[in-house]
C-alpha cells in the first residue's frame, strides 16, 4: 500500500531532518529540494527514501555536515570544485551553476568535483542548464565497486549513471538518465527485503554463471548494460568524473554502505551548452521538437502502445505527482515516522 504526500510537504520533512542532523538552514532547504526533486521524477530510490542512507553516515563522521565548497582551479569555462566531503547533493549544485555561469559567458562550461558524496538523481543535475536555455551533461563515479571489467572477476567500478537533457520549444525536455549497470546495487538488494529472486542477466558469480540469490548480492558481479560497451561508457565516465578530477575510482572506491565513517572522495561532472552559442536558440529548440516528434509519430512494433523520446515518462510522472503527490509505500513511511519520533520532529502529513 502506499499514501500519497505533496512535494511541499516531503521537502518540509526532509530540511528538518537535515537541519536537526546538523546541517546550516540553507542547506537542509537545498538537500531537501534535490532529494525530492528525484521522487517527483520517479527516480524514488533516490528521493527521500536516500534519508535511510545519509543519517547513518552523517551520524557517523563519513559525510562533512558544514562543508567549505570551493573552486579551487579554474579557467574561463572550466573550474575544478572541492566539495570537502560535504552532501553530494550540495556539491553537484554548485558545480552546475558554476558550469551554468561558466556557459553564459563563454558559451560552454565544465565543472569537475572532487571531495564530494552521493548525489542522487543524476538528471536532477543535467537538467539544470534547461532552465538557461542550455543543454546538460552530467556523469559520475557510482558510489562502491560491484562491477569487474569486461572479461574480469574483480570488483572494480561503480554503476557510474549518465544525463543529458536538451532543451524544447514547446515539447517535453528530451532528457536520459541511466546508470552504466543493468541495475543499481540498492535495486539488487532490495530484492531480499521483497522475497523476490534476482532477474537473470542482474549479476553472475565469478565464475560466469548466473546469480538469483538475493541474499548472496555482496558476493556477486553486477553486470554492465550492453556487454563490453556498458563497461567502456562506464569506465571512461569514470575518468572524467573522477580521475581527472583527482577524485577515487578503482580499487580506492568507497561502498558508503558498508563504511559508514569513510569519505568515499566521489567525483563528478557537469557541462552546460549554451545553444545561443551554436545559432539561434529558438530555431534550434524548434528542431528539437520536430525531429522528437518523428520519433513519437513512428509506427510502433506489436506490444508497444506508442513510441517514447528520452524525457516522456518523466515528464508523465512530474504532472501526476505535482498534481496527486508523490506516492510513499507504507514500509518507507513508517521508517520515516520513526526517525521523526527519534529526532523530534513532526513526521510526514497530508
Amino acid at each position: 500500500m502506499t499514501r500519497r504526500f505533496p512535494k511541499h510537504e516531503l521537502e518540509r520533512f526532509v530540511a528538518e531532518v537535515m537541519r536537526v542532523e546538523g546541517l546550516p538552514e540553507a542547506d537542509a532547504a537545498d538537500v531537501a529540494h534535490l532529494m525530492v526533486a528525484a521522487d517527483m521524477a520517479g527516480i524514488d530510490l533516490h528521493g527521500i527514501f536516500g534519508l535511510t542512507r545519509y543519517l547513518p553516515r552523517l551520524r557517523a563522521g563519513g559525510i562533512n555536515k558544514r562543508p567549505k565548497i570551493r573552486i579551487v582551479r579554474e579557467t574561463a569555462s572550466v573550474a575544478l570544485i572541492d566539495g570537502d566531503h560535504g552532501m553530494g547533493h550540495l556539491v553537484a549544485q554548485y558545480a552546475a551553476r558554476t558550469a551554468i555561469q561558466k556557459a553564459s559567458e563563454t558559451g560552454i562550461g565544465w565543472s569537475g568535483t572532487r571531495n564530494s558524496d552521493h548525489e542522487g538523481a543524476a538528471s536532477v543535475y543535467a537538467t539544470m542548464p534547461l532552465e538557461h536555455g542550455m543543454a546538460g551533461i552530467y556523469g559520475a563515479v557510482g558510489i562502491g565497486k560491484y562491477v569487474p571489467p569486461w572479461g574480469g572477476v574483480d570488483k572494480l567500478l561503480g554503476t557510474n549513471p549518465f544525463a543529458i537533457a536538451v532543451p524544447t520549444a514547446e515539447g517535453p525536455p528530451v532528457v536520459m538518465d541511466f546508470a552504466t549497470t543493468v541495475t543499481s546495487i540498492r535495486n539488487a538488494r532490495s530484492k531480499a527485503r521483497l522475497g523476490e529472486q534476482l532477474p537473470r542477466g542482474w549479476m553472475i558469480e565469478r565464475d560466469g554463471s548466473p546469480l538469483t540469490d538475493p541474499t548472496r548480492v555482496s558476493e556477486g558481479l553486477l553486470l554492465p548494460i550492453g556487454g563490453y560497451k556498458g563497461y567502456a561508457l562506464g569506465f571512461v565516465l569514470g575518468l572524467l568524473a573522477g580521475t581527472l578530477n583527482g577524485a577515487t575510482m578503482g580499487e580506492d572506491a568507497v561502498d558508503i554502505e558498508v563504511d559508514l565513517h569513510r569519505a568515499p572522495g566521489v567525483g563528478q561532472f557537469i557541462c552546460a551548452l549554451d545553444l545561443a552559442a551554436l545559432g539561434d536558440a529558438g530555431s534550434i529548440c524548434a528542431d528539437v521538437d520536430r525531429v522528437a516528434w518523428e520519433m513519437r509519430r513512428s509506427a510502433p512494433l506489436p506490444g508497444f502502445d506508442q513510441v517514447q523520446v528520452p524525457g516522456d515518462g518523466r515528464a508523465a510522472r512530474l504532472r501526476d505527482r505535482e498534481e496527486n503527490g508523490v506516492p510513499i509505500p507504507d514500509a518507507l513511511r513508517v521508517e520515516l515516522s520513526g526517525i521523526a519520533k527519534k529526532i523530534g520532529v513532526r513526521p510526514l502529513s497530508g
